[in-house]
Order: C-alpha cells, then sequence, then structure tokens
C-alpha cells in the first residue's frame, strides 16, 4: 500500500487536491481512483518494468498522477523541461528512450511528437483498476535531468525509497500535517515541483494546490484566499521579493502562511529581515535533484534573524560533512565541500554509470560540489556553487553546455561565459568572445539568435563581449575571476 492509499481509505472524503487553472478538484478517493485509473491505461498500452514516460507539460494534476501511475506499474517517469528549445528536447528523449511521450500546448510549441495529457481523464474513465499493483521501494520511479558541468544532460534515478526520504525530511523541516495547504506553482520537472511541493503534504494528509505558474499579483492573491488557506508556498528569493512589489501588498493577508519556503539562489539578508518585520517566517532550504530536500531554517523569527542567509540544518536521516579540497574535515567556521551520505540519495545517472561512480569519495559521500561555512548555531551557509554554474531565475545555467553550442558559430574562435549579479533575475550570463581571424566584427545578434535555436531562454547570455584573446593561466584554462573582474568593471 502506498501513502495515497492509504490516505484514501483513512480521509477518502477529505479535499486531496485543487487544481486551479482548471478548477477542478479531488478528494482523497477520488484521486487515488484516477491514479489507479492512469495505471491500468499505461499496462494496458504496453508499459512494463523499467519503461520509461516522458512527459512535456506546466503544472496539472494530471503530471502528478502520471507520475504516481507509473510508480505502481514499476515505469519511469520522466518530466522534462519545457522551457527547452526543440534541440534540447530531442537530446533528451534520444537519452531516456521514452514509450511514451505526453504533453501539452507547450509540447506543441516546441514540435515534438506526444500524446494530449488533457485526454487522459476521459481516455481513463471506464477502465477498470487494479487494487493490486502496488510500488516497488527499490525499483527505479523517476529521472530527473539537469545539465552537467561538461554541457551534457544527466539524468538523476531516484526510487519510492529514496523519494520517501525528502518525504520525511520536508515533514520535519517544514513542519507540515494533515491541516497543511500547498500552493505549487514551481514547475513539475524540478524536484521542488514534482517532489517536495506534492509529496509532504499528500503523505500528511494535507491539501495540495496547483497552479500552472507565477504571476505576482494572482499568486499573492491565492496566498491571501481564506477560502484557499495556503499555508506553505515554495519559491525563489527573486519571486519572494516580487510579491513584495505588488501594489497594495498586506501581510496581515498572510496569517494563514505558515512559511515562505525559498531556496535555489542566495537570499539576501535585507530582503529575509522584511518578511520577519512583517511577523512572516520566510525560510530558506537546499536541496538538490540527486538528493531531495536536506537542509531549512527553523520556523522561529528569531533563529530566523540570528543566522539570516543561512539554509538551516539538517534532518537525523541525512549525514552532512564539510570538507576541504584535500579531503580532509574543516575546521569550524570554515568552507568545505557538502558532501552527504544516506538513505535520501539518488541510485544513479541514467546511461552514466561512471559519472556516477565518480560522485562519491572512496569511503562513499556523495560530492556536491557546493561549499558551505557551519556556524556555531549549527546552520549551514552556502557560500559558493558548483564551478563556474550560476543561477538564473532559479535555473541551474552551466557554463559549459552555453560555450558548447557558441562555439559551433563559424564566427566564433573560443569563448567563456560567466554569471553576474542582476536584479531582475538573481544572474544572468556574460559572454567573451574571441573571433576568427578573419571577422573583423562580430554579428552578436546573428549569434544570439543562433543561440536562441539551440538554448532555452534562461541559458542565452545578456550580454557578448568581444577580446583579442581569453585570460588563461599556465595549464591554458581560462580565468574566469578574471572575468569576473572585468564584469564588475563595466
Amino acid at each position: 500500500m502506498d501513502f495515497l492509499t492509504f490516505q484514501a481509505s483513512f480521509r477518502p472524503d477529505s479535499l486531496a487536491v485543487q487544481d486551479l487553472t482548471f478548477e477542478r478538484h479531488w478528494s482523497y478517493s477520488e484521486y487515488n481512483l484516477l491514479v489507479g485509473k492512469f495505471a491500468a491505461y499505461l499496462l494496458q498500452r504496453g508499459i512494463k518494468r523499467g519503461d520509461r514516460v516522458a512527459c512535456v507539460s506546466k503544472n496539472r494534476a494530471e503530471v502528478i498522477a502520471l507520475h504516481f501511475a507509473c510508480a505502481r506499474c514499476k515505469a519511469i517517469f520522466v518530466p522534462l523541461n519545457w522551457r527547452l528549445s526543440l534541440f534540447e528536447i530531442e537530446g533528451l528523449l534520444a537519452d531516456c528512450e521514452p514509450a511514451l511521450v505526453f504533453g501539452d500546448e507547450k509540447a506543441a510549441e516546441i514540435g515534438i511528437a506526444f500524446e494530449p495529457i488533457q485526454n487522459l481523464i476521459s481516455d481513463t474513465q471506464h477502465l477498470p483498476v487494479d487494487s493490486a499493483l502496488e510500488c516497488d521501494n527499490d525499483a527505479a520511479c523517476l529521472i530527473l535531468y539537469s545539465s552537467g558541468t561538461t554541457g551534457q544532460p544527466k539524468g538523476a534515478i531516484h526510487t519510492e525509497g529514496t523519494l520517501m526520504e525528502t518525504i520525511l525530511n520536508s515533514t520535519m523541516l517544514y513542519q507540515v500535517d494533515q491541516h497543511s495547504a500547498f500552493l505549487n506553482e514551481s514547475p513539475m520537472f524540478h524536484i521542488i515541483g514534482l517532489i517536495s511541493s506534492v509529496r509532504p503534504v499528500l503523505y500528511n494528509g494535507g491539501k495540495l494546490v496547483i497552479s500552472d505558474g507565477f504571476i505576482p499579483e494572482r499568486t499573492l492573491e491565492r496566498m491571501s484566499d481564506p477560502a484557499l488557506s495556503i499555508s506553505h508556498y515554495f519559491c525563489i528569493p527573486q519571486m519572494a521579493n516580487a510579491l513584495r512589489q505588488v501594489t497594495g501588498f498586506d501581510p496581515a493577508k498572510l496569517k494563514n502562511l505558515k512559511a515562505l519556503l525559498t531556496g535555489g539562489a542566495p537570499h539576501p539578508e535585507v530582503q529575509i529581515r522584511r518578511w520577519l518585520n512583517d511577523g512572516i517566517p520566510i525560510v530558506d532550504g537546499y536541496g538538490m535533484s540527486e538528493a531531495g530536500t536536506l537542509l531549512g531554517m527553523p520556523h522561529q523569527l528569531n533563529l530566523i534573524d540570528h543566522s539570516a542567509g543561512s539554509v538551516g540544518t539538517n534532518t537525523p536521516r541525512v549525514s552532512i560533512r564539510l570538507h576541504d579540497a584535500l579531503g580532509k574535515p574543516v575546521e569550524p567556521g570554515e568552507a568545505g565541500e557538502v558532501q552527504l551520505k544516506g538513505p535520501n540519495l539518488f541510485i544513479g545517472y541514467w546511461g552514466k554509470e561512471a559519472l556516477y561512480a565518480n560522485s562519491f569519495t572512496d569511503d562513499g559521500w556523495f560530492e556536491t560540489g557546493d561549499i558551505a561555512v557551519q556556524n556555531a548555531q549549527g546552520y549551514y551557509r552556502i557560500v559558493d556553487r558548483k564551478k563556474d554554474m550560476f543561477i538564473s531565475g532559479g535555473e541551474n545555467v552551466f557554463p559549459a553546455e552555453v560555450e558548447a553550442i557558441v562555439l559551433k558559430h563559424p564566427q566564433v574562435f573560443e569563448c567563456a561565459m560567466i554569471g553576474v549579479p542582476d536584479e531582475k533575475w538573481g544572474e544572468v550570463g556574460h559572454l567573451y568572445v574571441v573571433c576568427q581571424k578573419d571577422i573583423k566584427t562580430l554579428d552578436s545578434d546573428g549569434l544570439l539568435h543562433y543561440l536562441s535555436a539551440h538554448l532555452a531562454k534562461y541559458k542565452i547570455p545578456k550580454a557578448v563581449i568581444v577580446l583579442e584573446t581569453l585570460p588563461r593561466n599556465g595549464a591554458g584554462k581560462v580565468i574566469k575571476h578574471a572575468l569576473n573582474a572585468h564584469a564588475a568593471k563595466v
């Protein structure tokens, strides 16, 4: 029995899922039945253990139900980023080789072949449900793709067992119970939108409220609606700040909010304290596709204020250590790489066994590549991120991926991209280019147009700077901190 089946028998008539975009709602018994019908449909279509079922869709109740149905069939759900270009999506589809692909209007805009996800409910309404279908906690059930530092996509593989750990960690860190109501606007191709904003609340018998995206005025109205009684909302710091800029912002209307949960980018302390001054806990946290929810700040205003900018502490279910570049433990207050051990960790990278093996230390700890400092209260602060990666609008951008595409342009001899601070997006890309010898003037507009056909919009650099040479060290590697210094002067 999975947790949804349990809740369907324990609180059958309680509201489980409310889809605001399409004005629909399901009780626990109704949503559990929907998942059962989706599972029956997948089996009818010949889906078997280990088969991949891909999905390119904005947030809607069917995405979650399809994911749960895949688990009951021992199939692997693969949600893909609908912000990607056709070139990128086709690469991911070629990598995971799905037996079925479902999509919505976003999939149509991209131009891939798919089956309409909006037809699933009508197509399955008369199918019988096999109540004997059960999840296998050790079977792969999810692949979450993110770009690697080499520019190649990597798909982190999870099981029902590893995902259960995010449920347990989130329940403790974010004080989730049967009275909780999560407003989920995070895209469902991310760990936050598909797992952290979904499973903990349904596991505990609360209410999941689904929205198709963030619109500051609309989001604030929904968070303030007493009928929805939203208690938890995940967002990146830029989104939290945008809420405060809405005309007529009134923190008193957010009295049902137990916590505003933020992550995915550095959070300025001054912005954190504005929320604290209004009496609203803004709880920074830390997680990743490979490990789910890991860290979270407490909900007490004074503790947040004392360590503003920290991302919190771990639960007893996750072990964390900080080691230096030589593999030695760092002293208290010193920076070290975050390394993890626990049953929450992913079980592999799809088709990349060597990459997975190389992601762990000799004694079995997962190397995140993120650098942190732990303060006297035990809270971690992330002081640096994976080498060269930056976060723009909550999305990870790996310069190597962009650079690999730029180098295919006929006018470009070599290039390097860095992330620079930006008030709106947190960080944006600045691309430094050395032209081919016969090119006197780079066609920057043409280059950006070329990139837009191959990359998601958030990966496109916001500035292109032409240099005669790139700064390099004795080993020939580009000195990116020199480019950062250049960008700071511009």
